[in-house]
């Protein structure tokens, strides 16, 4: 199989909420909007995020629930600064303080209106110890 995409859907109860909260926080900008749909993309990047209404007839019944067991990592240049922006700040909540991890990275978690945690990354050199668990060389 060959993939021309790729990208998280969020179901929800609040597609304009969610859809507000990743533009305003994430930089993504909307590119298709319904009000039981949104589509999202992050201009500097392409990531794409789509927002849909749990209860809308293309989603399973017995699948639209919220979401759980899900953390989307964002990748950034500068932890710090944005930890500052969102927690201290934009006073976002915060589920894990900031902090360094002996398999490299720096990072702390928020959480999006629906409660899915949100994991903001700077990718550090990772220990030693973890070294040989890289399959390919890892970017800083």
């Amino acid at each position: 199989m060959r993939l021309s995409s790729f990208y998280p859907v969020l179901m929800t109860q609040k597609v304009k909420e969610t859809s507000a909260f990743y533009q305003q926080y994430f930089g993504f900008s909307s590119v298709f909007e319904a009000d039981w749909y949104m589509s999202l993309k992050q201009e500097e990047t392409g990531d794409e995020l789509a927002i849909l209404q749990s209860t809308h007839e293309t989603v399973p019944s017995s699948f639209g629930n919220s979401v759980q067991g899900l953390i989307l990592n964002f990748e950034v240049e500068n932890v710090d600064e944005v930890y500052q922006q969102l927690i201290k700040e934009e006073q976002l909540p915060l589920h894990l303080d900031l902090r360094n991890e002996a398999f490299g990275q720096r990072h702390f978690i928020t959480s999006d209106p629906n409660g899915v945690l949100i994991d903001v990354i700077t990718v550090i050199t990772a220990d030693q110890s973890f070294q040989d668990h890289y399959l390919e060389e890892v970017r800083e």
